[in-house]
């Protein structure tokens, strides 16, 4: 199976930056050519659904949240078969769990464990 692995989560101020990065491992990443497939960062706070804060595709195409756009940056590295969201410009409602998926089809999906992001005000 594919393994994810978030890091880069941590507490920050209004107005600071993080970056967040998720590594696909296990031997079956080659076979599931994640480095072909959409990958995703989506995030639950306390009391709220899950949302998707932004996903890219392999090619480098980009769709972000309404809340986010402008702040945050996906990108991803298909040789490292990683993807990394650069936050900016924090708020305490970006306060969450992030978490970072790849999408092997429309019946398969893989999810990392998350990383805890908090915003203080």
């Amino acid at each position: 199976q594919v393994q994810l692995v978030e890091s880069g989560g941590g507490l920050v101020q209004a107005g600071g930056s993080l970056t967040l990065s998720c590594v696909a491992r296990g031997s079956t990443v080659s076979r599931s050519t994640v480095s072909r497939k959409v990958m995703a960062w989506y995030r639950r706070a306390p009391g709220k659904e899950r949302e998707l804060v932004a996903s890219i595709v392999s090619s480098g195409s980009t769709v972000y949240a309404d809340s986010v756009k402008g702040r945050f940056t996906i990108s991803r590295d298909n040789a490292k078969n990683t993807v990394s969201l650069q936050m900016n410009s924090l708020k305490p409602e970006d306060t969450a769990v992030y978490y970072c998926a790849v999408q092997i089809s429309t019946s398969v999906s893989y999810w990392g464990r998350g990383t805890q992001v908090t915003v203080s005000s």
